[in-house]
């Protein structure tokens, strides 16, 4: 690897993406006004609108780290043409299992990389995650177990822990459900010679 890029984001579950797939990093989240995104753009496909909070998160880091390659991610849930954003409060996030309950939600993942506010390549990829009807009951104790550690997660879940328990079936690519579409973001690094091919 030539060079070390720089993640736009505190996520843990990416860094540990990252960290694991052996690609050298630093992070420096940045902050967006995701709301304002979401507002322009709310007539926008879901996939559009992740693209361009990825994109929006990746500029904002370049701006803060002149000369590097920087990483910038976002997931979204979608269900029956709503975009849900993650959980302000615990009753919110109850309110999103409850619409999810057996139904299947689409987990939009995009990944931009940006240098110099120029943007060098984006990825994208959607997962169908299955949820099982989930009663009142369970909706309580997942909560209990689970909240706040789950309110920076689109969907209200984390697929590394109980929130496995959530769904009945998924479809799609395990990483872009963890919440980054690595193996589109690793052939990108590689075209752009920031890893060995």
């Amino acid at each position: 690897m030539s060079e070390r890029i720089v993640l736009a984001s505190g996520s843990a579950s990416r860094r540990a993406m990252l960290t694991h797939a052996g690609v050298p990093h630093d992070v420096m989240p940045t902050q967006v006004d995701e709301a304002a995104i979401k507002r322009d753009l709310a007539t926008s496909a879901p996939a559009d609108l992740a693209a361009a909070l990825a994109l929006a998160k990746a500029r904002a880091g370049s701006d803060a780290a002149p000369g590097r390659i920087v990483l910038g991610g976002d997931s979204l849930v979608a269900l029956d043409g709503r975009i849900y954003d993650k959980p302000a409060s615990r009753a919110e996030a109850a309110e999103h299992l409850a619409a999810f309950s057996d139904h299947t939600i689409a987990l939009h993942s995009a990944a931009a990389l940006v240098r110099d506010g120029q943007t060098l390549a984006t990825t994208a990829d959607v997962a169908q995650l299955v949820v099982r009807p989930l009663s009142p009951g369970f909706i309580e104790a997942y909560l209990d177990a689970e909240w706040p550690a789950i309110a920076a997660c689109a969907g209200c879940f984390r697929i590394e822990g109980m929130g496995v328990q959530l769904f009945s079936s998924l479809k799609g690519n395990h990483f872009t459900i963890l919440g980054m579409p690595l193996l589109g973001l690793l052939s990108e690094l590689r075209t752009l010679d920031v890893m060995t091919s």
